[in-house]
C-alpha cells in the first residue's frame, strides 16, 4: 500500500494532481479542497490510498492522515466505492462527518450527491459504533434546529470553488466572476440532490476561464 506520496507537484487538474516522487509522475486523484491546496513547482505531501481493481490501480489523496483513514472507513459501509467515499470527504470535513453520523444527522449526509435518504441511514447504522465520538470542538457548531440544516449551508462550495481556481493560478476576480456564473447552476443541484458537487462547478468553471 502507498501510505503517502511526497514531492514536488507537476501539475494540478479538477480532479486531483501529478506529484514527482523519484523521478516518477504518480496521477494522484483528489478533492477540490485538497487541490486548492496545492502549487505547481512546489512540494506537497499527500496521504495516499490505493485502491485496487481488476483493470485499474487508483491512488486517492488526502491533505492529512484523518482524511485518508475516514476515506477507507468510509468504504467499509455497504455501497460505499472510492468515489461516494471521496464525494463525501469532498462536501463534508472528517469532523463534520463523524458529527453527522454519530448524531444520525441524515439532512447532512444527504447533501452528499449520490446519498438518499435510505443511504445515510444506512451510513448512521453501519458506521455509529465505528466511527468514535466526536471531538469535543463540536460544540462550536451550531445546534440541529428543526427544518434547517445541521451543516455547511451553501456558501462553503463558493469558498471551495475559488479557491480551488486560485490554486490552478487564476486571479482571485476571474475567480470569483466565475463563481457567480455558476451560482445558478449550484442551485439547480441543491434542488435536485440537496447538496453541490464541487467536483463538477470546477470543470465548468475551467471551461468559462478557457481550460476545458
Amino acid at each position: 500500500m502507498i501510505a503517502s506520496v511526497n514531492g514536488r507537484v507537476a501539475a494540478v487538474g479538477p480532479d486531483g494532481a501529478v506529484v514527482e516522487v523519484g523521478g516518477i509522475g504518480l496521477a494522484v486523484q483528489c478533492t477540490p479542497g485538497t487541490i486548492a491546496r496545492l502549487q505547481v513547482g512546489e512540494s506537497a505531501r499527500l496521504a495516499t490510498s490505493l485502491v485496487v481493481r481488476e483493470d485499474s490501480l487508483t491512488l486517492y489523496g488526502f491533505a492529512d492522515d484523518d482524511e485518508r483513514s475516514l476515506f477507507e472507513l468510509l468504504q467499509t459501509a455497504n455501497g460505499v466505492g472510492p468515489r461516494l467515499a471521496q464525494a463525501i470527504l469532498a462536501i463534508h470535513p472528517p469532523r463534520e462527518i463523524r458529527r453527522a453520523v454519530t448524531t444520525g444527522d441524515l439532512k447532512a449526509l444527504m447533501q452528499v450527491p449520490g446519498i438518499g435518504k435510505k443511504g445515510a441511514e444506512r451510513l448512521v447504522l453501519e458506521l455509529r459504533d465505528r466511527l468514535g465520538s466526536t471531538s469535543v470542538d463540536t460544540s462550536l457548531d451550531a445546534p440541529a434546529v428543526p427544518g434547517l440544516p445541521a451543516v455547511t449551508p451553501v456558501a462553503p462550495w463558493r469558498d471551495q470553488l475559488t479557491s480551488a481556481l486560485v490554486g490552478l493560478g487564476w486571479s482571485a476576480k476571474e475567480a470569483e466572476g466565475a463563481v457567480l456564473q455558476l451560482a445558478p447552476v449550484a442551485d439547480e443541484q441543491i434542488l435536485a440532490t440537496g447538496g453541490v458537487e464541487v467536483a463538477v462547478l470546477l470543470r465548468q468553471a475551467l471551461q468559462l476561464l478557457g481550460r476545458a
